[in-house]
């Protein structure tokens, strides 16, 4: 329930009012994806897209481009209803398991594909209708070596084995997964001799548990020497001081030009080397060329190593 002040705001002549955006949240649909995995996600669907473009590009002879629009998790029944009501969708199967995946384009853009992969000339028909086997045949030897591509892109996230299941051509009779039930979709924009179409791909959620097996992997190898070799490559601080003295706020107010602040450091008595807070030795004032330096005189031994020892 949103609140609303019924007292108008004085706005300033010429000065648009703000106008609040209230984002609603959605208790039936809570699974979302998280900035990691969405921006892995768009890398790995970056990366399948230049290559698939290439691919095409060399197997129609035609240039071809490809461009992610954007990476979301929706439900089945929300992506379904988004898509055409004729429309090519390649399902794929997955290796020992019965979740699918979905290659999703027009039906006119495929068969101007198959035209120009026998050596023919497109006529820019946008109409949309089934394949006959021998394009079926080609348009599943084009999503062979898709797959291939986006499993490699997808560097593991998806299993080696995945497979065509068949081509169906209406979105709501389709019924690949439960309506209810979480994908991720990626949406591309295609670009081929003067004409964009949209495309998509349908990924089960079950692709995000991998993301987790890496993340166990990487907490299994971070042992404490791999950690104390990451420290000692880290850059840090050195500081040269002397023997630091508590004063009272007004000495230090007091202090003006030419008054001598005694400090409780002999004149004999070795610098402070330090990194940050931390005392690792004690030097000299000493020279190097035309720089100042300081010469080591003691170290102070590592706590650890001596726990060690």
């Amino acid at each position: 329930m949103v609140i609303q002040d019924s007292a108008p705001s004085a706005v300033p002549a010429g000065v648009g009012a703000a106008t609040a955006e209230i984002e609603v949240y959605d208790f039936g649909r809570s699974a979302t994806l998280s900035r990691e995995h969405a921006r892995a996600l768009e890398l790995a669907f970056e990366t399948f897209s230049r290559q698939w473009a290439a691919e095409l590009s060399a197997k129609i002879r035609v240039r071809a481009t490809v461009a992610v629009e954007n990476v979301t998790m929706q439900t089945y029944g929300e992506y379904a209803q988004s898509l055409p009501t004729t429309t090519t969708l390649v399902v794929c199967a997955f290796p020992d398991s019965a979740e699918r995946m979905i290659v999703q384009f027009p039906s006119s853009a495929a068969t101007s594909w198959i035209v120009q992969m026998v050596g023919g000339r497109p006529t820019g028909s946008t109409e949309e209708r089934t394949f006959t086997p021998i394009e079926q045949a080609l348009i599943g030897s084009l999503m062979t070596d898709a797959i291939a591509l986006l499993t490699a892109a997808m560097d593991g996230l998806l299993p080696h084995g995945i497979v065509t299941a068949g081509i169906q051509y209406s979105s709501q009779f389709a019924q690949v997964a439960a309506a209810s039930e979480p994908v991720i979709i990626a949406q591309f924009s295609m670009r081929l001799g003067g004409r964009t179409v949209p495309t998509s791909i349908m990924l089960p959620a079950s692709v995000l548990v991998g993301f987790a097996d890496r993340t166990s992997e990487v907490d299994r190898s971070a042992t404490p020497g791999l950690v104390r070799r990451q420290l000692e490559l880290s850059p840090v601080e050195l500081s040269l001081r002397l023997a630091s003295r508590s004063v009272m706020p007004r000495e230090v107010l007091g202090l003006s030009v030419g008054d001598v602040l005694p400090l409780p450091h002999a004149a004999d008595r070795p610098l402070l080397l330090a990194v940050g807070d931390q005392q690792v030795a004690t030097a000299a004032v000493g020279s190097a060329g035309a720089r100042l330096a300081c010469v080591v005189t003691t170290t102070v031994p590592d706590p650890i190593s001596e726990e060690s020892a």
